[in-house]
């Protein structure tokens, strides 16, 4: 098939959102339905290769460039698409599904983008099209932390266009290639700001609480696009341009193990989440910075697998918020008695992301810790496997166990309405097909050559082992009531600068400028009171000085004269 007749990958998807703009009903749901389908079919007919091209003030451009990195993300988003569409087709608001569809549009204009200002343009409408969807759920709490999302992302643009306009000025090209670190002078400051820019996106250590602040807040069915696009993009953005680059070991390594103490504290449980994918990305990063084929391919698998198993555990959690309108772990618990399914569903996402063997994580986790193994990364090695512990605590227990089990909350309802149990068992189903058969599922679509057997003795024992003693950690800990409990509360980690530190110091610098200027005003009404008083004789009312003296008319006549000859004098001169 030509491929010149085909559409730009992102357009149906682009065009479903159009649509659902001015349909209601069964019929948008239809086409709400075809637009990932149909946008899957169009991505299958393309060939790799430069599908549109263009010249820009002197820069050539490549709007659409198909490679097999970008295809394998191009599939994972039509996916996840479906996957959330179907989740959401009970929810009759406009707002959700205009703007969950052009997110996912620019999410997949993003990864097909083959410079980097076709980059930037999607960059900003993964901005502009996601904040929606928090404040869709229309509370206060949505609003304000919707502001300060919307915030930080556009911050995001601003660095990334920075970047390259100084990469277009030093390099004289605009193209989305490998970029790296290793720059001098004015170069090395553009490559710097796109690599913060990534980060920012990515949720970087000290710039990921917009993702802790506003994921949860969005909507049951928002949480779900949310959890799928803006960070795989990053990740995607940093295995273009960034593969191998060290620094991003020791960054990934410390995303993977510092949520852990924060997730297991928490009490909103889709709060639980976002660290937990936090904790995710942070592996993704570390494969990204060994930059090895298996380490890089280790990294893509495990951004395909999560998009599929954390969204499956957000949507069993929106589920049961949809249900109950509660989240908080301290007030659920026996929900597995009127929502088995769920449930069941909620488990299955816990097990792949905890990495159990037959599940999806475990193919895709076990790449990256192999390759750091063989890399000489012990150390890090140890810290993942920490992480991996970790995950498997707070992601793989916590979540089913204090939602469905634990105590007895009293809750009783039904499962959730019939399309978001089809969206969770299509994701359940992608999760143990996956893992089952990762040559002919994920492996089949990995961008760099490699070979690698997830099962053989050493991987699954050793990661049986760990999920054992996890296990029983977890259990010891709360039959001596040493673990965490439950309760109601806040909880605050690097976001306590802008929440807390900066308010107090904001509020005393505004008080003490207020101070100056109540002074200095007061000051100056004191003066222009003693100025008008001593310019005036209150005994005979009338003014007094020597401005105040009555001229006769010649005087001022001659004092005109004067004037006009000096200005004459100075214009000649």
């Amino acid at each position: 098939m030509n491929s010149m007749i085909l559409l730009p990958p992102f357009l149906p998807l682009l065009l479903g959102a159009f649509a659902a703009i001015l349909l209601r009903g069964k019929l948008r749901n239809i086409i709400m339905l075809l637009t990932p389908v149909i946008g899957a079919a169009n991505l299958y007919a393309l060939e790799p290769g430069i599908f549109w091209s263009l010249e820009f003030m002197g820069y050539a451009l490549e709007p659409v460039r198909i490679d097999k990195l970008s295809l394998m993300f191009g599939y994972l988003f039509h996916i996840a698409s479906l996957i959330a569409i179907i989740y959401a087709l009970h929810v009759k608001d406009t707002v959700q599904h205009v703007s969950g569809l052009a997110y996912a549009a620019s999410a997949v204009g993003a990864v097909f983008a083959g410079d980097l200002l076709t980059l930037f343009i999607f960059w900003e409408l993964l901005a502009l099209t996601s904040v929606f969807l928090i404040w869709a759920r229309r509370t206060d709490r949505a609003y304000s932390s919707g502001i300060r999302y919307l915030i930080i992302q556009v911050l995001s643009g601003v660095m990334l266009l920075a970047g390259l306009l100084i990469f277009a000025k030093i390099n004289n090209s605009l193209l989305f290639n490998e970029i790296g670190l290793e720059h001098e002078g004015l170069a090395e400051i553009g490559a710097w700001l796109i690599f913060l820019a990534f980060g920012i996106k990515c949720a970087f250590p000290f710039v990921h609480n917009w993702l802790t602040d506003s994921y949860p807040e969005s909507t049951p069915t928002g949480t779900i696009f949310l959890a799928s696009f803006t960070t795989k993009v990053a990740v995607y953005a940093f295995a273009r341009g960034f593969p191998g680059t060290e620094l991003l070991v020791w960054i990934g390594v410390t995303m993977a193990c510092f949520p852990i103490f924060f997730a297991v504290i928490e009490n909103d449980l889709r709060r639980v989440l976002a660290y937990s994918l936090i904790n995710q990305i942070g592996f993704m990063i570390v494969g990204i910075g060994i930059g090895t084929a298996v380490a890089l391919n280790g990294a893509v698998a495990h951004a395909f697998n999560d998009v599929i198993f954390k969204g499956l555990l957000m949507m069993t959690m929106g589920a049961v918020l949809h249900m109950t309108g509660k989240i908080n772990g301290s007030e659920l618990g026996g929900l597995y008695k009127s929502m088995p399914k769920t449930t069941v569903f909620c488990i299955v996402g816990a097990a792949s992301i905890s990495a159990f063997p037959l599940f999806s994580g475990f193919v895709s986790k076990s790449m990256i810790m192999s390759a750091a193994v063989a890399e000489g990364y012990d150390v890090v090695w140890l810290l993942l496997l920490f992480a991996a512990a970790g995950v498997f605590h707070h992601a793989g227990i916590k979540i089913p166990y204090f939602a469905f089990f634990a105590h007895d909350s009293g809750i009783r309802t039904t499962e959730p309405p019939r399309n978001m149990l089809i969206a969770m068992g299509l994701a359940a189903a992608l999760c143990i097909l996956i893992g089952s058969f990762p040559a002919q599922t994920v492996y089949a679509l990995l961008p760099w050559d490699s070979v690698y057997q997830p099962y053989d003795i050493t991987h699954v024992l050793t990661q049986l082992q760990l999920l054992f003693f996890s296990a029983l950690a977890f259990v010891w800990l709360n039959l001596r009531h040493m673990y965490p409990p439950e309760l109601p509360s806040t909880n605050l980690d690097a976001d306590w600068f802008y929440r807390k530190l900066a308010p107090a110091f904001i509020k005393r610098f505004a008080s003490a400028v207020y101070g100056m200027y109540a002074n200095t005003e007061k000051l100056a009404i004191a003066s222009i009171k003693q100025m008008i008083q001593n310019s005036y004789d209150s005994e005979e009312e009338k003014p007094k000085g020597y401005f105040a003296r009555l001229w006769p008319t010649e005087t001022m006549v001659v004092w005109v004269a004067v004037l006009l000859a000096v200005y004459l004098l100075l214009n000649y001169i």
